[in-house]
This record gives structure tokens, sequence and C-alpha cells, in this order.
């Protein structure tokens, strides 16, 4: 009976050291798909952020390509404007130097105008003087012929200034 307790007690032994090993293989079991359906749960979070991320990066990049776009029209206008300013700036130029250039020929105008003005009044003074001397010379002339005018004759007297008839 010795051996049969001992039998007894030697197999409880065993049989609550299967138990024990049993219950705890059965907690890391739980524990493992505990620890597994978070890390499922946490992948699937992390696949859908990824999933955002290529959407978001997507849209990014359309995005960019649409600013690049924008960005090589604007440098196009840039440039024609640039070309623009040039040719404007030419014709500025252009224009300036036409502009001193009839300034000029207008102060050259003025000036002969002034000359010619000048000069008309120096030959009215002369044709007046003339006029006066040719005068003068008509009226000497006339004063030599009145002297010898026969002043009974109508032209005579008129020529002479002489309206009464001799008596």
């Amino acid at each position: 009976m010795k051996l049969a307790i001992v039998l007894v007690g030697l197999s409880v032994s065993v049989m609550a050291v299967m138990i024990f090993q049993a219950v705890r293989q059965e907690l890391n079991l739980h524990n493992l798909k505990t620890r597994m359906v978070a890390n499922s749960a946490e992948v699937k979070r992390k696949e859908e952020a990824i999933i955002e991320l290529k959407n978001k990066i997507q849209e990014l990049k359309t995005t960019l390509a649409s600013v690049n776009t924008k960005m090589d029209e604007l440098k196009k206008t840039k440039a024609e404007s640039e070309k623009s300013t040039q040719d404007l700036d030419k014709s500025l130029q252009t224009c300036n130097t036409e502009k001193d250039e009839t300034g000029n020929k207008k102060t050259g105008i003025a000036e002969a105008i002034t000359k010619l003005k000048a000069d008309q009044e120096v030959a009215k003074k002369k044709a007046g003087e003339d006029i006066l001397n040719l005068k003068q010379q008509i009226l000497d002339r006339d004063k030599a012929l009145c002297a010898f005018a026969d002043t009974t004759k109508e032209e005579a007297r008129k020529l002479c200034g002489n309206s009464e008839a001799p008596k």
C-alpha cells in the first residue's frame, strides 16, 4: 500500500504538473491570440494610414503638376512682358530721339523766322526810304517841270497842283 500511495501521490503530482503546464500554455495561447488581434488591428490601421498617405501623395502630385503648368504659363507671360517692355523702351527712345530732332528743327525754324522778320523790317524800312526818295524825286521833277509848264492847260495845272485857272 505504500507503493500504491506513492504511486497515487506521484500520479497526482504529475497530473498537477501537467494541469499546471496545460493552464500555462492556454494562458500563453490566449495572450498570443489577444496580441495577434491587437497587432492585426494595428496593421489594419497602419495600412489605412498608408492608403490615406498614398491618396494625399497623389493629390499633391496632381496639385504639383497644375502648379508647374501655371508656373510655365507665368514664365511665358513674364518673358512676353519683358519683351514688350524692351520694345516699348526702344520705341520710347526712338520717340525721344525724334522729339529732340523735331525740337532742334523747331528752334532752327523759329530762328530763321525771326531772322526773316528782322530782314523784312529792314527791307520795309529801306523800301519806305526808297519810296520817300522816289516821291521826293518826283516832286522835285514835277517842280522842275512846273517851272516850264504852261499853267493854262488843265493837265499842267493838275501836275503842278494848281487848281485855279490863270486870269
